[in-house]
Parts: C-alpha cells; sequence; structure tokens
C-alpha cells in the first residue's frame, strides 16, 4: 500500500533513477516547470500551485480533487503537492483499496504528525470507483486536514464526488495534453539521463504516429515508445514500422489537424446522410483509431440527427444526444460502442431536412427585412396599461378550440399570405406531420371546418 507508493515515488524524486522502473515513471517531471500543459492550473498565485509550493492557509493546506484524462499528470501533480515541506506520500486506488486502507492511511497521518510534525499527503486514485459511504469515510480527516488529500478521477467530480468532500477541496481540472505537448515529452524521453539516453533516434514520421496514437495521452506516448525501443534493440532508429508494432494498431491515413480531418469527418456525415451503415462506421473507426476527440464525433452527430434525420424520426436526435452525455462520462475505449449506436441510428433512420430548411428560409425573410409588427392579439397582456392598448384583445386560447386549432392569425401582415416555411416530406414519421400540418395551416387561416374529413 503506502510502502509500494513511498519506493516509487523516491524512486522517481530522487537523484537515483531506477532504470527497471517503466519509462513513463522515469520521466514523471520532478519540478511544476517540468509540467506541460497544465499552464492555467498552475500560473503564479493559483490554489494547487500555492499547494505545491507549500502555502498554506490559516487552518492548513486544502485538498484537492483533479479531474482530467489518462495521462494527462494527475498523478504527477500529487507527487509535487508530496514534495512540498518534506510531506509524506501515500497512493491508494479505488480500484482496490477499501475503507479498512484509508483508515490505515489516517492512522499513520496522526502519529507522523504527532511524533514528527510531519503532513501526510494521500493520492487516491480513481476516486469516482469509491461509493458514497467509502467516500464520507475521508470526511473528518479532509475536514480536519489531518491528511492533504488528493483525489484524481476521470469522471466529471459533480456526478461522482460527493459534495461534502467538493466542498473541502479545490477542483482542478486537468487538461489533455496538445500535440506539441507530447512530441516535447517524447524528445525529453529520447535524450533525458532518466529515459533513453540519446541510445536512439525518432524517425519523424514515427514520431507523428506516436503523437497521433497517443490522443494527448503523455503516459501511452511514453509506454509506446519504450515498447518501440525495445523492438528496435540493436539499431539507431526507431521508425513508423517499430512503433507500429509497439502499438499493434496500423497507421491510419488521418491527420486531426490537416485536410484529412474535415476529409473523414465530412465522410462520416455523408455517409449517414446517405444511408450507408457500413460506410459510416468505416470512417467514424478511422477518427478512433486515428486517436480524435470522441466529443467532437459525438457532437457532430448531433448536428447531423437534427440536420438530415430530424423530423423523419424525432428519436435519433435522443440517440445522439444521450451519446454525447454518455460519451463525456465514460471515454475511450467503451465510448466507441456508444458512438457507433448512434451512427447506426442515424443512418438507418429515415431522413428529413424540413425542419433545417425551414429555420433557413426564416431566417432569410427575417435578414431581408421582412416581418412587420406582432399581430396585436398575439402580444403581451399581463402588464399595467396593456388593455388600454388593445394588447391581447380577440386572442383565442387555442386549447378552447375543437381539436386545439382554431382560426386565428400568428404571423405579421406581410407574411400571411407567402410564408410556407415548413414542408414535410412523405418520409419516417413526417408522412404524418405533413397532412397534420396541412390541416392545421387550413383551419388558422380559417379555410375549412374543424370536422373536416381531411383533418388529422
Amino acid at each position: 500500500m503506502s510502502g509500494s507508493g513511498d519506493d516509487l515515488f523516491a524512486a522517481a524524486a530522487g537523484d537515483a533513477v531506477d532504470l527497471a522502473a517503466p519509462l513513463a515513471v522515469r520521466m514523471r517531471p520532478r519540478s511544476i516547470e517540468q509540467v506541460r500543459g497544465q499552464e492555467a492550473s498552475l500560473r503564479p498565485g493559483s490554489p494547487l500551485r500555492r499547494l505545491i509550493e507549500g502555502a498554506s492557509g490559516a487552518a492548513g493546506p486544502m485538498s484537492a480533487i483533479l479531474w482530467g484524462p489518462p495521462g494527462t499528470g494527475k498523478t504527477t501533480l500529487a507527487h509535487l503537492v508530496a514534495l512540498a515541506a518534506d510531506r509524506k506520500f501515500v497512493e491508494l486506488s479505488a480500484i482496490n483499496a477499501g475503507v479498512k486502507d484509508v483508515r490505515a492511511v489516517i492512522d499513520a497521518a496522526k502519529q507522523d504528525r504527532a511524533l514528527y510534525g510531519r503532513a501526510t499527503v494521500l493520492f487516491l486514485d480513481e476516486i469516482h470507483r469509491f461509493s458514497k459511504a467509502q467516500q464520507d469515510a475521508l470526511l473528518p480527516a479532509v475536514e480536519n486536514r489531518l491528511i492533504i488529500l488528493v483525489a484524481a478521477t476521470t469522471e466529471n467530480p459533480s456526478f461522482s464526488v460527493i459534495a461534502p468532500l467538493l466542498s473541502r477541496s479545490i477542483l482542478v481540472t486537468v487538461q489533455p495534453l496538445s500535440d506539441d505537448d507530447i512530441a516535447s515529452v517524447v524528445q525529453d524521453a529520447l535524450t533525458d539521463e532518466r529515459g533513453l539516453a540519446g541510445e536512439f533516434t525518432l524517425a519523424d514520421d514515427a514520431q507523428a504516429h506516436l503523437v497521433r496514437m497517443a490522443g494527448g495521452d503523455a503516459r501511452r506516448a511514453l509506454t509506446a515508445l519504450e515498447a518501440a525501443a525495445g523492438a528496435a534493440a540493436g539499431q539507431q532508429q526507431i521508425t513508423a514500422a517499430h512503433v507500429e508494432q509497439a502499438m499493434q494498431q496500423a497507421m491510419v491515413r488521418y491527420d486531426r489537424a490537416g485536410d484529412q480531418h474535415y476529409d473523414v469527418a465530412s465522410a462520416l456525415i455523408k455517409s449517414m446522410r446517405g444511408s450507408d451503415v457500413d460506410a459510416a462506421l468505416h470512417y467514424l473507426a478511422r477518427m478512433l483509431e486515428a486517436g480524435e476527440d470522441p466529443r467532437f464525433i459525438a457532437r457532430r452527430i448531433v448536428i447531423a440527427a437534427s440536420e438530415d434525420v430530424g423530423m423523419a424520426d424525432p428519436t435519433a436526435l435522443q440517440t445522439a444526444v444521450a451519446a454525447m452525455h454518455a460519451v463525456a462520462q465514460i471515454g475511450m475505449p467503451e465510448a466507441r460502442i456508444i458512438l457507433a449506436q448512434a451512427v447506426v441510428h442515424n443512418a438507418l433512420a429515415p431522413k428529413s431536412n424540413a425542419a433545417y430548411a425551414g429555420i433557413n428560409a426564416a431566417i432569410a425573410d427575417v435578414r431581408a427585412g421582412r416581418g412587420g409588427a406582432v399581430p396585436p392579439h398575439l402580444r403581451g397582456s399581463g402588464y399595467a396599461g396593456a388593455e388600454r392598448l388593445g394588447h391581447g384583445e380577440g386572442y383565442r386560447y387555442s386549447h378552447d378550440e375543437p381539436g386545439g386549432v382554431g382560426p386565428q392569425q400568428y404571423l405579421p401582415d406581410d407574411l400571411v399570405a407567402e410564408a410556407d416555411y415548413y414542408q414535410p416530406t412523405d418520409r419516417g414519421w413526417e408522412n404524418t406531420l405533413g397532412p397534420r400540418w396541412k390541416a392545421n395551416r387550413r383551419r388558422i387561416r380559417g379555410e375549412t371546418a374543424v370536422d373536416d374529413e381531411s383533418s388529422v
């Protein structure tokens, strides 16, 4: 438990380097200046920086909740907190630890503070896996600042961490590393004595592939680099083939920052629009395998569900929105399953862009200056003086009308005769909306009786 955490920390933070440790551990930053991608959270005077530098309030240092994707430096930040003021570092994982382990750390922390005046940093990884009762066990020690809790989670703390613990901690959002950050981490690992110590060079295409497949995860990049170096043993250069072999994935012709990014995203949208499920899943796979942010993909699917499916199948938008929220909470690799379901639904759904075309037509009229004053009977009448102005006079309450629809002017005078924005198709559920809208429009314009056989 705590012993392995202390030993690993000592190896990472001390002068001696344990060459048997994983490359990602050996290359762990030893100072704030070496941390990449978290400039906003570590700006001078920020709560996290003050915590790392050993500053504390009147009652002692605060605890912290670190929220962000894997491989972005949450464990590193916890180690840096422990470095300040010679604090003791204890590491637990919520995957295999329980309340008994937490209480043992708290008891040891009491002794260390009483005997040596030494503070204890408890790094709890994946705190979202702790139940409410397990998280409750941390509260007294956190509230009394007996321990400095640094908890890491990949899930939104608002949903995964109990409110009392959140209110007693600073919340730090740890950002995904940029491609430049990952490239810099890789280059340092190639030359640093703690890393590969200049034993290898890295081909440009190999680095590009490594950075792309890392997807903002420094640990993943360093693990792959270490494996690629093993595959290149006896050679001077690590090639793209070595990286490919290390990652056990084929190189994907996709550039998240270039034309391929837009081309493949466009192909996904057009394949769903064209109802080709196989093609849509192919482009989805290409984007995922290239390390595309699944949240970007989810947003595109939501747009397509409204733009291309629309009212022909209103449930497509429900599926897409649910997928977008689920992807944000779950992450990869499971997010691929959720995205696939949303893509299949979009691709197989009947298609209509009538709502999309309708709003565009209405906006075009507004931009052209069409649309006069709101008819008086539709104007707000809930304030003093409205009645004197004639506002609301003659308004017919739709729920009192037979069928819920009655004759009444809703459009401004200059659009009554010409506005025809929404034109439903005969596809999917919209096939029932077309006759309904046609009948309702005739009633609204006073062209037919409510009991007309054409009404829906």
